[in-house]
This record gives structure tokens, C-alpha cells and sequence, in this order.
């Protein structure tokens, strides 16, 4: 058993293969640990609780809480790389780990940019890469003259934290503007408003960036969002012109390179009705837009992040196949009778060529419990199919009324 007596973050077993420490223990832990096991390595992860998904199928795990400095410490005695399945590490906790000698992937100095949307927004703008209107929020005041100026409804964003939808709002006139920024003021929340943007869709470009500086993208992808949150993903973007991708991946290699960001960074678009880019948001770890390349991609994501953060050469980035969707499967409103076993023997046998991912989550209404990928040809048939099978193991009903008892 390890202990910590003199024992420095920094000291391990060079000739061994490496332990890479991540901090939070949810699926994306969960299915990074699958691609260190490919790769030889040890996924240690910082959990919270015993059933969190990563902490479920890894053997070395820390129990803690992700803002506490003496957990943290601990989790990172011993590994090669201390990295993250979610932004919300306080920075000043990292830096104090990287000056006890910890190497911290990605480094703060790049995280906050993940972390605070008010300084993402700022710095964007300082770089002079194409972002919404906006205006931090300090008053009712603030934000009623940013909607006279933009137009109602615009959007209103917590600063920090928030993530599939919440932490949002679009208030659609002064009176309710001036309700939400002040219950928000009032609760400590900070607040920026931004210029609703008309969308023609939502795309990623997903980049892995190393210390060293080598930098890899996967195709731009299209993410079509439901109730505020990712729920099908089309690899590559559709009828996106060689242009705009060349764009958007050109995009996604500067910003990793300028903000210094190492590991897998995710930068959420808005693609625009008159085909301009705009960059929506930045996630700097594995990211749902990512997921396809699990099984559609030479390389996927969480291998990926791994080779990133531990300054490993990067692999291809090549997709498999002409198309790949993945289709989150989100829980139903109302938890079906039949269990996840059975769902995933009928689906098994109707679609044998879906690629199932569960996380070994509790079923609740539009809880992320897994993701399905399929391959194909056909962009319309891939992603019924897709679909299809995604709401079968959330509802354990076939979306074509398919009825295996009257096949």
C-alpha cells in the first residue's frame, strides 16, 4: 500500500509504464481507463463515491473531492500525469500540486480559459477569433441595455460552471431579464450576456494538443442538441465545404496552441445561416463531440488524451468509415420495466453492428446513461439507425414500431 511518508508527488518507477492520475471519476474517466489498458498504462482516478462510473472499473482509485487540496495530493503521489474529466479544479489548488512538482495536463494557465466564460470571451476577443456579442453582467441594468442594443430574446450564462443547458436562460424581455439577473446577483452567481446568434447548427472541431507541441484534429463534426444538451453527432459535419472544415480545424489547432492547452480540447461553433464561424464554447478534456472516434476514428479521443498529456507522439486521427453517428442514450422520463441486460440482448440482435458504450449509471430523466456508435455509408440511414438504437435502450421502444414478438 502506498504511503506518503517521503514520498514526493514526483517520485515514481521511470522504467515502468505510467500512471496517469484523472481527476473526477465519470464516464469520461471511465472510458479513458479503457484506453489505458490498451496502452499498458494505469488510469488512477480522484472519485467522489463508489459508484461513480470510473470508479466502478478501475482498481486504483482516490476518494475525495475534486477542491480538496490533501485529496488531490494523494491522488497524484506517484503518477506521471495528473489530468481531468472535468474543469472544475480550482486553478490555485493545481498551481499549488505544480509547485510541489506535479505535472498538471492541461495547465491552469489554460484551464481557466475552460473554466471562467467571461475570460474565454475576453481572450477570444483579444485574438481576434469570431465570437457572439457580449458584455459581463454586473446589474438588472447591464444586461436590459445588452438586450435593447441585440434584441430580445438574448442569452444570459453563469460565468462559471453550468453544462447541458443549465446555468442558460434567454430571457425574452426586460421584466424577465431583471427577475433572473438579480435571484442570480443575489445567490453570488456571476453573469455575461451574449447576442443569440442565428444558427444554421452547432459543430466541433476536437484537437488533442502535447507538451511538446505536436497537435492532431479529428474531422469537424455536427452536434445536434436537445433540451440544452448533445444528443447526436455526425462524423464529419455534412455538407460542411472543404473551406469552412479547414476553418474550423485551423481554428481549434491556433487557439490549442495559443492558450496552452495540452490533451484533448473540444471547441464548440456556431455555424451561421450566412456561413460564418463562431466559437461557442471550449471544453479542455475528452468532450461528448468526441465520442464517434471511439469506433470510428484510427484513434480515438481518450487514447488520444492520454498519448497527449504524457508527451507521447500523437495517432492518426484517420476516420474509419465515410460516416460515423453516435446517439447519446439519454434516460426516458420514466425508467422502463425491462432491464438494461434485456434492452442491450434485443438490441444485439436487431442492430449487431451497433457499438454500445453504457456507463453504469442509474436511469434518470435525460441522464447521459451511454452512447451508441454506428457506422455507414449513408448519412440519413446511419443516424436513423443510430437514433433507433439509442432510444430503444432508453425506452425499450423500437422508433419504427418494430415488435420482436411479431417479427
Amino acid at each position: 500500500m502506498t504511503t506518503l511518508t517521503n514520498v514526493s508527488a514526483r517520485s515514481f518507477d521511470s522504467s515502468a509504464m505510467p500512471t496517469v492520475t484523472m481527476i473526477g471519476g465519470g464516464q469520461l474517466a471511465r472510458m479513458t481507463h479503457q484506453a489505458a489498458i490498451a496502452l499498458g498504462q494505469r488510469l488512477r482516478v480522484l472519485a467522489e463515491r463508489a459508484d461513480d462510473p470510473a470508479a466502478q472499473v478501475t482498481p486504483d482509485v482516490v476518494f475525495g473531492s475534486h477542491d480538496d487540496l490533501t485529496a488531490l495530493r494523494k491522488a497524484a503521489v506517484g503518477s506521471h500525469a495528473v489530468t481531468f474529466d472535468h474543469e472544475g479544479v480550482p486553478t490555485d489548488l493545481l498551481e499549488a500540486l505544480i509547485a510541489e512538482g506535479v505535472n498538471v495536463q492541461p495547465p491552469p494557465h489554460a484551464l481557466i480559459f475552460a473554466q471562467d466564460k467571461l475570460a474565454m470571451r475576453k481572450k477570444l476577443a483579444e485574438l481576434g477569433v469570431p465570437i457572439p456579442a457580449f458584455v459581463p453582467v454586473e446589474s438588472a441594468a447591464d444586461a436590459i441595455a445588452f438586450g435593447a442594443e441585440h434584441g430580445f430574446p438574448f442569452v444570459l450564462k453563469a460565468v462559471r460552471g453550468g453544462y447541458d443547458g443549465r446555468g442558460v436562460w434567454m430571457p425574452a424581455d426586460a421584466d424577465e431579464t431583471t427577475r433572473i439577473v438579480e435571484d442570480q446577483l443575489a445567490h453570488g452567481v456571476s453573469l455575461l450576456a451574449e447576442a443569440k446568434v442565428d444558427l444554421k447548427r452547432e459543430l466541433s472541431a476536437m484537437v488533442a494538443r502535447s507538451p511538446f507541441g505536436q497537435a492532431a484534429t479529428w474531422p469537424v463534426v455536427e452536434t445536434i442538441q436537445r433540451n440544452g444538451q448533445c444528443a447526436v453527432v455526425i462524423a464529419p459535419a455534412p455538407e460542411l465545404s472543404d473551406d469552412r472544415a479547414n476553418e474550423a480545424e485551423t481554428l481549434a489547432l491556433r487557439l490549442a496552441s495559443e492558450l496552452g492547452v495540452t490533451g484533448a480540447m473540444a471547441v464548440e461553433l456556431f455555424e451561421t445561416r450566412s456561413g460564418e464561424l463562431l466559437v461557442n464554447e471550449l471544453a479542455m478534456r475528452p468532450h461528448n463531440s468526441g465520442h464517434w472516434g471511439m469506433d470510428g476514428a484510427c484513434t480515438g479521443q481518450f487514447e488520444q488524451h492520454l498519448r497527449a498529456v504524457l508527451d507521447y507522439p500523437l495517432g492518426s486521427t484517420r476516420p474509419l468509415a465515410p460516416v460515423t453517428v453516435m446517439a447519446n442514450i439519454l434516460g426516458a422520463p420514466e425508467a422502463p420495466q425491462m432491464s438494461m441486460d434485456e434492452r442491450l440482448h434485443h438490441l444485439a440482435a436487431r442492430i449487431p453492428d451497433a457499438k454500445v458504450h453504457l456507463y453504469g449509471k442509474g436511469e434518470r430523466p435525460d441522464r447521459k446513461i451511454g452512447h451508441i456508435n454506428i457506422l455507414g455509408d449513408d448519412v440519413a440511414e446511419t443516424r436513423e439507425k443510430a437514433e433507433r438504437a439509442a432510444h430503444w435502450m432508453s425506452h425499450a421502444i423500437w422508433t419504427d414500431g418494430w415488435d420482436p414478438h411479431h417479427g
